[in-house]
């Protein structure tokens, strides 16, 4: 099962590519240039060790026309409508992971929801009902998932409107060895999305003596 990671280049791109390419799932990189998705798919693939599945790079539509089915996408919120808007018609018969917080512009410790309510609720109003969205993967740490040395220090909350969809990308997640819980409809990414701010603001707190923090759901007693 090959997977796209839309706008791959950047930082929690580039995490994904190397997990997921590392637990033997073959990468996509998708960029609106070929070639730097492709110079990029090389630089990631030299960092990981024999055994580790393909990391490839193509446009935009090359790369969600090379997923089988999971198609994520990780571009900064400003390109968020426009990239959907020029691959929508490739994405029949998949499932797009929407992984984009829309902070607010000039302050990362705060969002600003579009009309929609949230980024993954305006994906799916974007592509309708016969493309199911599901968000995931908001609050995990780019500087986290780039540094293979460590596991990844969170849980992932997964929310979308198609029970099916979302427990195909709770497996997928998986695989990261990463815990990921069914955290509801759409709606409910609202307030996942809302959370990655606050922990932008607790990580660059002076009064916190770590960075990078993630959530766990935790059972009683742990």
């Amino acid at each position: 099962m090959s997977i796209a990671i839309l706008g791959g280049t950047g930082s929690q791109g580039r995490g994904l590519a190397l997990r997921f390419a590392r637990a033997g799932i073959p990468v996509v990189i998708g960029s609106r240039d070929a070639g730097r998705a492709q110079a990029v798919a090389d630089e990631l693939q030299a960092q990981l060790a024999g055994g580790a599945a393909a990391i490839d790079g193509e446009d935009l539509r090359g790369a969600v026309a090379a997923a089988d089915e999971m198609v994520i996408l990780a571009v900064p919120y400003a390109a968020h409508d426009a990239t959907l808007e020029a691959i929508r018609d490739l994405l029949e018969g998949k499932t797009l992971i929407d992984i984009v917080v829309p902070l607010a512009e000039g302050d990362p410790k705060a969002v600003d929801m579009p009309p929609a309510g949230s980024a993954t609720e305006a994906a799916q109003a974007l592509l309708g009902d016969s493309v199911p969205v599901v968000g995931a993967l908001h609050n995990v740490s780019a500087t986290t998932l780039n540094n293979l040395d460590h596991g990844i220090n969170c849980d992932v909350l997964v929310c979308g409107n198609d029970l099916a969809a979302k427990e195909r990308v709770i497996d997928l997640i998986r695989k990261l060895d990463v815990q990921a819980y069914n955290a509801g409809p759409a709606v409910n990414a609202r307030c996942i999305e809302a959370i990655t701010p606050i922990l932008i603001r607790l990580n660059i707190s002076k009064k916190v003596p770590f960075t990078h923090a993630g959530i766990r759901i935790w059972a009683p007693g742990a």
